[in-house]
């Protein structure tokens, strides 16, 4: 028996980050304890190719759930195709000031601006190394805040040299809108000059480490066709590896009237399952399947995540629909695929 549905009511009466951290050590026991059988996907051995790697299944964990690398064989107890780590910046920081995560049960979302709080990428980088993990692990990187956007390619850099060895794959975070101008990043020269000089990095690594580790890029949901068609040939321009769509919106108007629907940060969950969808499919038609796209944000059942890859996903991940619906949605989401 999955035992969310009895710890959810208990869960949602805690603040929600202080929910998150309760979570996260409940299954870090489960796990060690040999209870997490009873909340993993079962026949989650589903295996697909993406980006040259093997995946044990289409279904990953998306960035932000475990920023530090703490909990990377809890989760992968729980049944996951692959785990993104992360966003970690080069030095330690605190993130914005609490509270900074809200719940809109209503809508089956969050709002979030949590601000890349994390414990830097030295301390991610050795909990990898004592992970037991074997699967497709993902670390997803950032700039730190006091970093100046034009100086932010440096941050980069140094989070891909520091990552490259202990990841399959990585993830430039240049769209969460908690960071001041960090979505700069993804227009005009910003994204030519970040994505260059992390491309010539990138091979430079690969020589070094006798290894080629993907670059994949996270964009945000709140972009134009002109910016979304922009992007996409500067990823075949860049030769980039893969494309995350989507990170968190700032648009409000899918939960227009709630209480908290003028908390500052990005919204993710259900409100949010639209205009990713619609983010996958110009991204689709502009790339053409020369670049694969993992597709997040809004999946809330198995049905939505069909929805991504009909739109032209090659894989999906999962995070705010975790925090409504549990490890059963993984379970569904699998049935289906």
């Amino acid at each position: 028996m999955n035992p969310y549905p009895l710890l959810k009511p208990i869960l949602f009466r805690l603040e929600p980050e202080l929910a998150h951290t309760v979570t996260l050590k409940l299954l870090n026991f489960a796990e060690k304890t040999g209870l997490a059988r009873l909340t993993a996907a079962k026949n989650s051995d589903k295996p697909v190719t993406v980006m040259g790697l093997k995946f044990k299944n289409a279904v990953g964990l998306a960035a932000g759930l475990d920023k530090n690398g703490d909990y990377i064989d809890a989760l992968a107890a729980l049944g996951f195709g692959f785990i993104e780590i992360g966003t970690v910046t080069p030095r330690p920081q605190l993130g914005n000031s609490k509270p900074r995560l809200f719940r809109l049960p209503e809508h089956e979302a969050i709002i979030n601006r949590m601000g890349f709080n994390n414990l830097g990428v030295d301390h991610l980088i050795n909990q990898v190394k004592k992970s037991r993990y074997q699967g497709i692990l993902g670390v997803n990187i950032g700039k730190n805040f006091d970093t100046p956007i034009n100086e932010a390619v440096n941050d980069y850099l140094l989070g891909l040299r520091k990552s490259y060895a202990y990841a399959n794959y990585i993830t430039l975070n240049i769209s969460s809108p908690n960071t001041k101008n960090l979505r700069q990043l993804q227009q005009g020269d910003q994204i030519k000059k970040l994505l260059s000089a992390l491309k010539e990095e990138q091979l430079i690594l690969e020589k070094q480490h006798q290894n080629y580790v993907p670059l994949v890029v996270k964009i945000a949901p709140d972009l134009d066709d002109e910016q979304i068609q922009h992007i996409a040939k500067l990823l075949g321009d860049f030769s980039i590896d893969g494309v995350i769509a989507t990170n968190t919106t700032i648009d409000r108007k899918m939960v227009k009237g709630h209480l908290l629907a003028n908390e500052l940060g990005g919204l993710s969950g259900s409100p949010v399952k639209e205009k990713s969808t619609y983010i996958v499919k110009v991204l689709a038609s502009e790339l053409n399947g020369s670049i694969p796209i993992i597709a997040v944000g809004g999946i809330l059942n198995a049905e939505d995540a069909t929805e991504k890859i009909d739109a032209g996903a090659s894989l999906v991940q999962i995070y705010s629909g975790l925090i409504y619906k549990g490890t059963q949605l993984l379970e569904d989401i699998l049935k289906h695929l």
